[in-house]
């Protein structure tokens, strides 16, 4: 019988730092883990986003997992350990690993989130929580802040307090950690804390994708990917075909770095748009569940790629 503990899917947050130079073995290496994590009983789904400097220097990896039970297994796998023994080498100090129980209020890293995990001085948790609810109420009211979520420690599994906040935009983000009220509370916790760790997330195409009940994971990237391209292509196309040569370039008299730039500015705003729109047609494809996984995974594949041929069909005609 599955304890109330365990109950409901929970993410494994990952997050280390590459050593320069070293950030296409790490990259082949992730890729064995991924397959090797996809292999173990209860998996449910990953996402690795490599960094995305100025604001995100880490590696972050999020694997889903039915259960607790399930994901404590893959941590503590031999083959797992094995694995992460193999990378020492590529990285710079320890990987960090949390667990976030999906079934939990809050939200998951994007667009821009901080993952800021506390060790807390034995028989000072309850000061902890005090002081918790003093730096939650200060934060929600700074511009950009969207949400947060916190977690106490899983006995036996994780020793840390893990608070995921996320923010709009890097600006806002950057300008609460950098505010004198948290840096004051910061300060306060000095008495109660061991050590704490602060990490920035940033995730690629995620706002654009609307996710499942509460905390579910968001869908792979290269669906992502494929959908965002199937849109862009003809945004282009068009644009260029119909508006940027004729009328920027050859009526306007634009030079071609001017008028491609305007382009680009209107294929974004079309792109917010298209893409939520584009994603709800093909949510049974984005987000499928149970036994139509595979069958939707190869349907949903060939129907991009039909589209990415019918596009190119009719445009060589036009050109």
């Amino acid at each position: 019988m599955t304890t109330p503990a365990s109950a409901g899917p929970v993410t494994i947050v990952a997050q280390t730092r590459v050593r320069e130079g070293a950030s296409e073995a790490f990259s082949h290496w992730q890729s064995r883990m991924n397959a090797a994590a996809a292999a173990f009983p209860g998996f449910l789904g990953q996402t690795s986003m490599p960094p995305a400097p100025p604001a995100q220097a880490d590696w972050v990896i999020l694997e889903r997992f039915s259960d607790l039970d399930a994901a404590t297994a893959w941590l503590r796998s031999g083959e797992r350990l094995g694995l992460i023994e193999t990378a020492q080498p590529l990285l710079l100090g320890a990987v960090d690993v949390h667990l976030v129980r999906d079934s939990a209020s809050g939200v998951l890293p994007g667009p821009v989130s901080v993952v800021i995990s506390t060790r807390v001085k034995p028989g000072q948790e309850d000061a902890y929580r005090l002081w918790e609810r003093r730096i939650a109420a200060a934060q929600t009211r700074f511009p950009g802040f969207q949400g947060y979520r916190f977690e106490p420690p899983i006995t036996g599994v994780q020793d840390d307090w893990l608070s995921i906040l996320r923010f709009d935009t890097e600006e806002h983000l950057q300008a609460w950690l950098d505010s004198p009220i948290r840096l004051k509370l910061v300060q306060e916790s000095d008495a109660f804390t061991e050590d704490f760790h602060t990490r920035v997330v940033r995730t690629g195409f995620d706002q654009w994708f609307k996710q499942g009940g509460g905390a579910e994971a968001g869908p792979p990237v290269w669906k992502q990917n494929m959908i965002v391209l199937s849109m862009l292509y003809p945004i282009v196309f068009l644009f260029g075909l119909y508006v940027q040569t004729p009328w920027l370039v050859n009526a306007a008299g634009l030079p071609f770095w001017l008028a491609l730039f305007i382009g680009n500015v209107v294929s974004v705003l079309l792109l917010n748009l298209l893409v939520p729109w584009a994603s709800g047609l093909l949510g049974w494809w984005l987000n499928p569940s149970g036994e139509r996984k595979a069958q939707s995974a190869t349907a949903g594949a060939a129907l991009i790629i039909a589209i990415y041929g019918l596009c190119m069909l009719i445009f060589s005609r036009l050109a």
